[in-house]
């Protein structure tokens, strides 16, 4: 699966977000952004809620409102520039909250990294997603198009950076993704418990490299208790 995604991305994608990288100024690609980061919001406040994070969830409420009103529509992100911290939550992460541990590592397709517990919060975040409601087919698609473009472009510096410094990209991208769902689960405060634990890492994945063989620890020698230069 992820040598298809790859593919994917590589023959599809990643030509389509360049060409919409170049064809739209900088400052509509960023209103753009900001457009859709003010509908995450709402779900974002949804989330907050569940995990009792009352005061945060009132302050990203704030977020939508003040965006949506001052911000025009969302496209200027007024709510940053008056102190209003963006804060990233989602129903993964709030089953992670709930206790569900993560479960073993996936990669879906078209979607990426994900994990047992993350896709059923994929699931619900989408069907939870607003433009969903929107009576008009076209419109839902559009949308849809735009904003799953619009992030892939925002992402090009990365990807030609992890393409370029990874060894094994497929273990980078993995180690990498759980690490960060489990930063945010905790928001950062990550108990020593946690730390030391080892994830239930996969299901087999055909696209997936060979992992490497371990390698033996070194024959420790002894060292002489007097320098050389005091032996004779």
């Amino acid at each position: 699966m992820y040598k298809f995604n790859d593919k994917v991305d590589r023959h599809f994608m990643k030509p389509v977000a360049k060409g919409y990288h170049k064809v739209i100024p900088g400052p509509v690609n960023k209103g753009i952004s900001n457009f859709f980061s003010n509908i995450q919001d709402l779900i974002v406040t949804a989330n907050d809620i569940l995990q009792g994070k009352f005061q945060q969830g009132l302050t990203d409420f704030a977020r939508f409102l003040t965006n949506t009103t001052v911000g025009v529509a969302g496209f200027i992100d007024v709510a940053s520039s008056g102190g209003m911290v963006k804060h990233e939550e989602d129903f993964g992460q709030t089953l992670g909250v709930w206790g569900f541990h993560t479960g073993p590592y996936l990669v879906l397709p078209f979607l990426g990294p994900s994990s047992v517990r993350d896709g059923v919060g994929l699931g619900v975040n989408a069907a939870a997603w607003p433009v969903t409601y929107l009576n008009n087919l076209w419109i839902q698609t559009g949308l849809s198009g735009v904003r799953t473009i619009d992030l892939r472009a925002d992402l090009l510096q990365a990807t030609d950076i992890l393409q370029q410094a990874a060894l094994d990209p497929y273990v980078y991208v993995r180690e990498a993704y759980l690490q960060r769902r489990k930063f945010l689960v905790y928001d950062g405060k990550i108990p020593e418990s946690e730390m030391s634990k080892e994830e239930e890492f996969e299901f087999d994945d055909e696209g997936a490299p060979e992992e490497p063989a371990e390698i033996p620890a070194p024959v420790p020698t002894e060292i002489p208790s007097k320098p050389l230069s005091s032996q004779k």
